[in-house]
């Protein structure tokens, strides 16, 4: 297969991925508007931890070359970001809602490009600063800072947001060590371990039509993952991760269409500052690398 045929692909797969994720994003807030954050988080964990493992397990070395680490810290520390920062953005989901939360946390690749000059030493030039800070007026647009109706719940899913970079930055440290499949594999462990002891004291017992929504979510949290890996398994990042940004409008469609949700103007015209910095900031990133 030609480059431009891998490239092709993997744009399909990233789009079939933002599908998914924003499908798993629904039925997470329709599940955290019913039962605890920490238990739903649990349970979809306990799935994905046996999905890693079970991908471990038919690996070349099995779950032993998977867990293989020189940096057993750096692989903890992620994986519990990762935890963590889906049971905030999950909680933002019912306070804020699909759209108003995905609106404000596109811009975790802006705190990414911002953070990887302290945290991982790259080189951050002045046109990708001047596309962080236009993202970053988006943000403010979004969340008007200034305004007497301030909600302060809006600043939750920001929160997720650089949770999500810093889980990413240490990603791209991890991998500097360690394979893409042992760092797959102690994110989910880790976090299947960090949430069991956070969820099971919030145990409740769950309807029969809500267990099938929570089975829907764990295969769509699975899919999605192998779905994203396929993609960087079949493209270069810098040519699918722009299509990241169709989760956004996937999920203002659910939102709209299953959850009554509407889209206010502040948060229309921040979130396309927001995706024109990010994609600009991807579109530097290539050409740096070329």
């Amino acid at each position: 297969m030609s480059a431009s045929n891998n490239t092709r692909l993997g744009i399909l797969l990233m789009i079939a991925t933002t599908v998914v994720f924003a499908t798993q994003d629904a039925i997470s807030r329709h599940l955290a508007s019913e039962y605890n954050v920490l238990m739903v988080v649990m349970i979809r964990y306990w799935f994905f931890a046996a999905f890693v493992i079970t991908v471990a397990a038919r690996k070349a070395g099995g779950v032993r070359a998977a867990a293989q680490t020189e940096q057993p810290v750096v692989q903890i520390i992620r994986g519990a970001l990762l935890a963590l920062e889906i049971c905030v953005m999950v909680a933002a989901f019912t306070i804020l809602g699909l759209v108003e939360s995905h609106a404000v946390f596109t811009c975790y690749p802006l705190l990414v490009a911002a953070l990887s000059g302290p945290i991982l030493g790259e080189k951050v030039g002045w046109r990708r600063w001047a596309a962080i800070g236009v993202g970053f007026i988006g943000v403010l647009i979004i969340l008007q800072p200034g305004a007497s109706v301030f909600d302060p719940a809006a600043l939750i899913p920001l929160c997720a947001a650089l949770m999500f970079a810093l889980y990413g930055l240490l990603t791209r440290y991890a991998a500097r060590k360690d394979s893409t499949a042992t760092s797959f594999f102690w994110t989910g462990t880790v976090g299947a371990v960090l949430m069991t002891s956070l969820g099971v004291w919030f145990w409740e017992p769950m309807s029969q039509p809500d267990w099938g929504w929570m089975a829907t979510l764990c295969v769509t949290g699975a899919l999605g993952h192998w779905l994203l890996i396929k993609c960087y398994e079949t493209a270069e990042a810098s040519a699918v991760q722009p299509f990241a940004y169709f989760q956004l409008v996937f999920v203002s469609i659910l939102g709209l269409l299953i959850f009554s949700e509407a889209i206010r103007t502040n948060v229309a015209i921040g979130a396309a500052l927001i995706v024109a910095a990010g994609l600009f900031t991807f579109w530097r990133e290539r050409q740096v690398a070329r």
